[in-house]
């Protein structure tokens, strides 16, 4: 009998054990609602911290229901539920966040920064404990704060929120909870504009649509959309001095850097996206100046009538979806970077530490060199001049049409360039990327996330790309 008592605890042990590394029965551990958890993240480029603000219901969940467990081990965070009682793995995900890219600018040396953020996940129905981690120097992720929830205290409020906004589809494949589920907002947009809005998401989705992956695994997305009429027409504008203020406060100038479009009243944008089911966001403007901006896991902007809008949202959605980075190098930007000592965590550039495990080996042809030689100090020449002459024309306040045009010329020039190298069209290991010229590599010689010269994903992007949608679709 001892020994039976013996077994049948070994075999409890193991089952929690094998539990605690798979994603467990939805319908054991959750309500069919959304648990959203607002909080202030707060500090300077040294230190941060976090405070509960609120916990709220935010409509129905649509995410998956079987696939519960991140494991793409993207972006600079990373939240896990766990159960309070026995510390099963209930959920986890991670994303990036405005504070995380602040705190890399030189503004966050000198002063404090504060930032509302949120985290949304399936509703437990008991005590859960929320941890949330961050990537050390060696891009692990550690613990930097944790907070219980009590579905049901009275510090979580259950209610629905009910709204007016009015909503329309792109497109509907299925339930909410086998698909990837956008929302697309809009800013910008007067009530006697809201036509050229719904023209405007029709337009960029079928341009979105048009790119592998999103184009073959097409089925696999439901497309809605949320109207949030503005006072004023356009959104605001700090560089060139044209202030406004909108229903969704997206703004150009975010860090300084006048083709950075983002938003930080991050209450509203929630709770206008809950409107309708969705796990990714994008935001349209309604501005004709090049703009926008993309953060893993919370939204991705675009400026809706500029010649390049396609590129810049399919580029941005990018970051938004995927985690994807930057692999341009020459263009300027806000913040301070780091010395390369660690493997970077973003799937689609390396800093090619070992060779014979480069991320993305599979796709590499055999007796392609790494590094791979390409026509660097011909496209750097090229890339700066183009750069310094972007800067000038920015300061003198030029019709956009004129910087428009500086585009498509380096746009002909730089794929003359780039499309006739010996290695034009193989995966390598390319030296320039995530904002260096040395040190780090990208996977092509050209992309989306490289230039605007094509409306292409690179082979390594467009895996990365679809290893997100699987992670909502199976």
């Amino acid at each position: 009998m001892k020994n039976l008592s013996i077994l049948i605890l070994v075999v409890i042990f193991f089952s929690i054990k094998v539990q605690s590394q798979a994603n467990v029965p939805f319908e054991v551990f959750f309500e069919n609602k959304t648990m959203r958890v607002d909080y202030f993240h707060s500090g300077t480029a040294d230190e941060e911290h976090f405070a509960v603000d609120c916990i709220l219901n935010d409509g129905t969940w649509s995410g998956s229901k079987t696939i519960l467990l991140d494991d793409l081990n993207r972006g600079l965070y990373f939240f896990e539920v766990r159960d309070l009682e026995t510390g099963t793995p209930l959920y986890s995900r991670g994303f990036s966040s405005i504070f995380g890219e602040w705190q890399t600018i030189p503004e966050a040396k000198e002063k404090w920064g504060a930032f509302q953020e949120s985290i949304r996940f399936p509703w437990p129905k008991k005590p859960v404990k929320v941890k949330m981690k961050k990537r050390d120097d060696k891009n692990n992720f550690v613990k930097i704060w944790e907070t219980e929830v009590d579905p049901v205290s009275r510090a979580v409020n259950p209610a629905e929120l009910h709204n007016n906004y009015k909503t329309f589809y792109y497109m509907i494949n299925g339930p909410a909870e086998d698909k990837v589920d956008i929302v697309i907002l809009g800013d910008g947009y007067t009530a006697e504009e809201m036509e050229k809005f719904h023209n405007d998401v029709e337009r960029l989705c079928n341009e979105f649509f048009k790119v592998e992956p999103f184009k073959s695994r097409r089925t696999d997305f439901n497309v809605r959309a949320v109207e949030t009429p503005s006072q004023v027409s356009g959104v605001n504008r700090p560089h060139p001095g044209i202030f406004k203020r909108t229903p969704l406060s997206v703004s150009y100038s975010s860090f300084d850097s006048e083709r950075y479009v983002l938003a930080y009243d991050n209450r509203t944008i929630r709770d206008v996206a809950s409107t309708v089911p969705y796990e990714f966001m994008c935001i349209l403007i309604n501005e004709k100046t090049y703009g926008g901006g993309g953060i893993y896991h919370l939204y991705a902007t675009v400026a809706a009538d500029n010649k390049f809008s396609d590129y810049v949202f399919v580029h941005e959605f990018g970051h938004h979806f995927a985690g994807l980075a930057d692999e341009y190098y020459s263009s300027s930007v806000s913040y301070d970077i780091a010395e390369i000592t660690v493997e970077p965590y973003e799937p689609n550039i390396t800093a090619l530490f070992d060779k014979d495990n480069l991320k993305w080996k599979d796709l590499v042809e055999a007796g392609t060199p790494l590094p791979t030689p390409w026509e660097k100090e011909k496209y750097d020449t090229f890339s700066y001049n183009t750069q310094k002459e972007r800067k000038k024309l920015r300061a003198e306040k030029v019709p956009e049409a004129e910087v428009e045009e500086l585009f498509e010329r380096e746009r002909r020039e730089s794929s003359e360039i780039l499309d006739n190298m010996e290695y034009s069209g193989k995966v390598g290991a390319f030296e320039g990327g995530g904002y260096m010229e040395y040190g780090l590599y990208r996977p092509y010689p050209d992309c989306i996330m490289f230039t605007r010269n094509k409306q292409e994903f690179c082979p390594v992007c467009r895996q990365a790309i679809s290893d997100v949608i699987d992670q909502y679709t199976k």
